[in-house]
């Protein structure tokens, strides 16, 4: 099954509007209490402390992120396969601005994302708090740049996250479709000779997938965030695939493909 639109474009009813008055003021406490602890993550350690407990600054980014996700927006949060726990760079099909606070509450990794959300209200603050690398879309230095933070981080012993799809379609698209994945961010993993870890994720609706967390034709940040605020719960999957190791002979291109098909492979399965 592809899609649900229909059920997606439900006009708001009571059992929304019940939704925003439970949900608003926990969001708000949440903001607030967001303020002391992106500061304190901004003054932590972020690195991979003793190797053996996560660093506290991550494990503040991975509770707040999975408070939001389901204190605030009524999320069920299901994670499948065995995360790496070394350094690693995570792969992922890109379904929503929500895909990274779904990560975070998995791992706290250093993402790849767009310049234009650290613009955006709270997520963009957080985003860059959380050691999030911004990259300017269309701009090549942006990218060499941004390759080369991606690799450093790496071999600091972080966990890096990347969408290499390179952007969010709106909902007409299938949610077993993946786009293409750009080649040259995986780059830094073979520089850095970590593992890259494919990552599935899925947003479900009564046992089936849904598309609806994605953006509507024409819908902006706000309007997405206010629609999502009122919906009722949902689940969100997060599958960790069989890691790609990076030998040397394998070049970029194929281990972008090789990544694309297996997270095809899993939501085609999941749908």
């Amino acid at each position: 099954m592809e899609s649900t639109p229909l059920a997606a474009r439900a006009e708001p009813t009571l059992g929304r509007a019940l939704r925003y008055v439970w949900r608003v003021p926990i969001l708000l406490s949440l903001v607030v209490i967001a303020i002391p602890l992106g500061g304190a993550v901004a003054l932590l350690p972020a690195g991979p402390g003793d190797g053996k407990r996560e660093p506290l600054a991550q494990r503040i980014v991975r509770h707040w992120s999975r408070w939001m996700l389901r204190g605030a927006f009524g999320f069920r949060i299901v994670s499948l396969g065995e995360q790496t726990q070394q350094p690693v760079l995570f792969v992922a099909n890109h379904v929503s601005w929500m895909d990274i606070q779904l990560l975070h509450t998995q791992r706290a990794a250093c993402f790849v994302a767009k310049a234009e959300i650290a613009r955006w209200p709270l997520v963009g603050w957080l985003a860059a708090r959380a050691g999030t690398i911004f990259l300017r879309r269309g701009n090549p230095a942006s990218l060499s740049a941004v390759i080369g933070v991606m690799g450093a981080r790496l071999r600091g012993g972080r966990a890096v996250a990347v969408f290499p799809e390179g952007g969010i379609e709106h909902e007409h698209t299938g949610i077993t479709k993946v786009r293409t994945f750009h080649a040259r961010v995986f780059q830094c993993a073979l520089d850095a000779q970590v593992p890259i870890q494919p990552v599935a994720l899925t947003y479900r609706r009564n046992g089936c997938a849904w598309n609806g967390a994605t953006f509507r034709h024409g819908e902006g940040f706000l309007g997405n965030f206010l629609r999502l605020l009122g919906e009722p719960p949902l689940q969100a999957e997060v599958h960790f695939l069989t890691p790609l190791s990076t030998p040397a002979e394998h070049g970029r291109r194929a281990l972008a493909d090789a990544a694309r098909a297996a997270i095809a492979a899993c939501l085609s399965q999941r749908a």
